[in-house]
């Protein structure tokens, strides 16, 4: 049996999607009409590419009409921590054990023997291609940036913003070990390219001697070229790992006016109770946003051969959310060695957050975690809701409710860009097999 989608969408310039079920966080202006499961019934009008009007649903006649039939209709996703430079190498460089470290030195190892500007163009490409048809409009990249791959990596993206310009919106941010901040030459170099390039300035924190002194100094080289800031922080079990209240207390200490991000933030979850909320509250004096990676760090975290997990590997969500911290997830790696699968579609990840998070019971306001969390922290309040006078870039489902959405993977979705439902063929990994031959080959 073929899945079911929703008949065509109008190809006219105003048209209604009516009897549409919208979360109602997702609405940018408050709907007084929900449920019990924080979902309004509306009919949503389209002009020209924008929203027109939200009504109530049924109410809108006179108008060319795609009937939903309660079905859902999300904005555009917004994936705020991904990694489009180091995505689909898995099967020229697997990492066997599957261990952070393991993927570390995976990594390492297929940058140096084939990260060409022709090599990160072509899996950046086919990364964003997956994700269009899943339905993102916004993406933050981080680009791994130690020399000379920062003079590779960030040309390429440059260009890729460029041609994916209207479609999907991109961000990038350096990623390089905090110890790489100790050389002031090659820091002047990476934060010329970062400003060259419009970019967020980045390191990736955990316990070194002098942390204090190198988290200062990307402080300091952020505040004085006007860049943001964003983190990979305390990526471990270790709970003597405690890089995130550094970067807290810096902030506070500096009274840095900028944006900051922490990814991942593992730590804090196997830390003692009064040491994990000192943090957090720290962390929302500071005003750092969160952002978990449930899926990658699932897979990495308290990985031993031989032996079961016992701990799912992700941050403190509801207790951040409770200290009033501005928290998101995302996608992070996809095919390559820090995580084995992934496609970057941000209903798979919402779907598995809530699973391996407990975000349920209810759902409802967790929705922002994917769409309109994630635009208010990496600067696009425009993006992530639904509203009047906003550009019509939506995503269809024939699912009514929580359960029939997360049960399954929504494969038969409808995208809508600008008023217009796009082609979803997803890019065959066919595409890539001539630069994706296994080292021995």
């Amino acid at each position: 049996m073929t899945q079911r989608g929703f008949a065509a969408v109008p190809e006219l310039p105003r048209y209604v999607l009516a009897n549409a079920t919208v979360p109602g966080v997702l609405l940018a202006d408050a709907w007084s009409e929900r449920d019990a499961e924080g979902l309004c019934a509306v009919d949503i009008v389209v002009a020209e590419g924008r929203i027109e009007a939200i009504a109530p649903a049924g109410s809108v006649t006179g108008v060319a009409r795609l009937d939903l039939d309660a079905g859902m209709v999300w904005p555009a996703f917004v994936d705020m921590h991904t990694h489009l430079d180091k995505g689909h190498i898995w099967p020229r460089r697997p990492n066997p054990d599957g261990t952070f470290m393991g993927a570390l030195g995976a990594v390492a190892a297929d940058r140096a023997a084939n990260w060409s500007a022709g090599d990160v163009r072509r899996r950046m490409e086919f990364a964003l291609r997956s994700a269009f048809a899943h339905g993102t409009a916004v993406i933050r990249t981080h680009l791994d940036s130690a020399a000379p791959q920062h003079r590779i990596s960030w040309p390429v993206f440059a260009e890729a913003r460029d041609a994916w310009a209207g479609r999907i919106d991109l961000q990038a941010v350096s990623i390089v070990s905090i110890e790489e901040y100790r050389d002031d030459a090659y820091v002047d170099d990476l934060v010329a390219t970062v400003v060259a390039h419009g970019g967020v300035l980045g390191a990736v924190t955990y316990m070194v001697p002098d942390l204090g002194p190198l988290v200062e100094k990307v402080f300091r080289r952020a505040a004085e070229a006007g860049l943001d800031l964003d983190f990979h922080v305390d990526e471990t079990g270790d709970p003597a790992a405690h890089s995130l209240r550094v970067i807290a207390d810096t902030a506070i200490r500096l009274g840095f006016t900028g944006r900051i991000v922490a990814g991942h933030c593992c730590s804090l979850a196997v830390q003692p109770a009064e040491e994990a909320e000192a943090t957090m509250e720290r962390v929302a004096e500071a005003g750092i946003a969160v952002v978990s990676l449930p899926m990658c760090n699932m897979y990495l975290q308290d990985r031993h051969a031989g032996r079961t997990p016992r701990w799912r590997g992700v941050t403190l969500i509801h207790e951040l959310m409770a200290n009033d911290v501005a928290v998101a997830v995302a996608s992070d790696n996809t095919r390559d060695p820090f995580y084995a699968y992934g496609d970057l579609d941000m209903l798979e990840v919402f779907r598995e957050a809530v699973r391996i998070i407990q975000l349920d019971h209810p759902v409802s306001s967790w929705a922002a975690l994917v769409a309109r969390a994630p635009a208010a922290i990496v600067g696009r309040a425009d993006r992530g809701v639904i509203g009047e006078g906003r550009e019509a870039d939506l995503v269809l489902f024939r699912a009514r409710t929580w359960t029939e959405l997360l049960a399954r993977p929504q494969s038969d979705r409808t995208v809508i860009r600008n008023g217009s439902a796009i082609d979803r063929a997803l890019p065959d990994y066919r595409e890539l097999d001539d630069i994706l031959r296994s080292p021995s080959s």
